[in-house]
């Protein structure tokens, strides 16, 4: 069995996910389908990380890719969280995951609905999503609050767990325009306020052609084996949220051979992927929150110490923003208040790379300009440094 170290991790990680600097590109669809997705439930984690992997970093060419050419689409998917892919990855991500975790939330809401007692029904649910389209394809986008204006019936209030310590009173406003995405039929277009905002507008969306699941699954899989391989079986299976035996059918699938790692466990690589890849120059990088390359795996043992998580992840197991130095974390950033990017070191990694470190730092700075980034999950270092 071919034998791939931690050291040869690292450098795969540097150069397939685009983080050294003579691999950065010029393009925001090859960043996306470099790591396969970019984890997109903090609006700005998806501009963040691409233009950590860009040449030249610009928020307009992440807002063009998002709203202007749609070359990127957001999709509810793996683990039900949302991901922005490429138009040419987001048929099997659909198929693979997104069909799945759709299915799983309108059950979700017609079982609350008929919890509630007041005679919602699927027949209900359907009328309402048809005139919610309807209403935003006169408009041609609206925020959620002006489709709830224009749709009387969203405006509707449901008692969620009804008898229970969790009773609570909600709006199915936002439910509807969740499914309503979740289906495929609408997406986020340009936010109210900057490009670090949630509070999105939406705009009808294009369908594409659906894709048999168990050879999306396949598709999904062999491109994650070449971003993130060696990776062991477990940790596909939580990247995407699958069940083990969904795993194990879409690596056999995807032609995934066995290597062994440096914890002595098996690993998974792409077929034909055991050549050591070339060492970069040496490299630093401040992701965001939610980064790809921190949330790739469920074991990160290779690129981060056990002595740091308690610093750099929330209760919730939500990693935040993090300093690398030639492909392990090293520390966390944070923008303070007066717009500061401020960073800690929490292992030695000597003066050479303290520098590199800076100046990323300054790069940072310098295309975030006047924004303000507070990541949407903190966690104990981020609040330390910004306080």
């Amino acid at each position: 069995m071919h034998r791939i170290d931690d050291e040869q991790r690292r450098t795969r990680l540097g150069r397939r996910h685009l983080l050294a600097p003579s691999v950065r590109v010029d393009s925001v669809v090859t960043v996306a389908d470099a790591v396969v997705a970019l984890h997109a439930t903090d609006a700005a984690t998806v501009h963040l990380s691409a233009c950590a992997r860009l040449a030249q970093p610009q928020v307009e060419a992440v807002e063009r890719a998002l709203y202007d050419d749609v070359s990127l689409v957001r999709l509810l998917s793996m683990r039900n969280t949302l991901f922005a892919v490429s138009k040419e990855i987001a048929p099997f991500v659909d198929a693979a995951n997104a069909r799945a975790v759709a299915a799983k939330e309108r059950r979700n809401l017609l079982k609350h609905l008929r919890e509630d007692g007041n005679g919602l029904d699927e027949r209900w649910l359907t009328e309402v999503e048809q005139a919610a389209l309807a209403a935003l394809t006169a408009r041609g986008h609206a925020t959620g609050s002006e489709l709830a204006a224009a749709v009387p019936a969203m405006r509707t209030k449901i008692t969620v767990f009804p008898g229970s310590r969790q009773e609570t009173v909600q709006g199915v406003a936002s439910r509807i325009i969740r499914l309503l995405a979740a289906d495929g039929h609408i997406r986020r277009d340009r936010p109210r306020g900057s490009w670090t905002s949630s509070q999105f507008r939406w705009t009808a969306a294009e369908s594409w052609a659906a894709s048999d699941t168990a050879e999306a699954q396949a598709e999904l899989a062999r491109r994650w084996l070449r971003s993130y391989g060696p990776a062991t079986e477990a940790d596909l299976k939580w990247w995407t949220g699958w069940g083990l035996r969904e795993t194990r059918r879409a690596l056999a699938a995807a032609g995934g051979e066995e290597v062994l790692l440096d914890n002595g466990a098996t690993g998974w690589v792409a077929a034909g992927d055991h050549a050591p890849e070339p060492p970069t120059e040496p490299w630093a990088a401040l992701l965001p929150g939610l980064d790809p390359s921190a949330m790739g795996w469920a074991d990160r043992g290779f690129h981060l110490s056990p002595a740091h998580r308690a610093a750099l992840f929330d209760r919730a197991g939500n990693i935040g923003p993090t300093v690398w130095w030639n492909g392990s974390i090293v520390g966390g950033w944070a923008q303070r208040a007066d717009g500061e990017m401020v960073w800690r070191l929490l292992s030695d990694v000597g003066r050479d790379a303290a520098d590199l470190i800076e100046a990323e730092a300054s790069r940072l700075s310098s295309w975030v300009g006047d924004a303000r980034i507070t990541p949407r999950f903190r966690t104990p270092l981020e609040r330390e440094l910004t306080s």
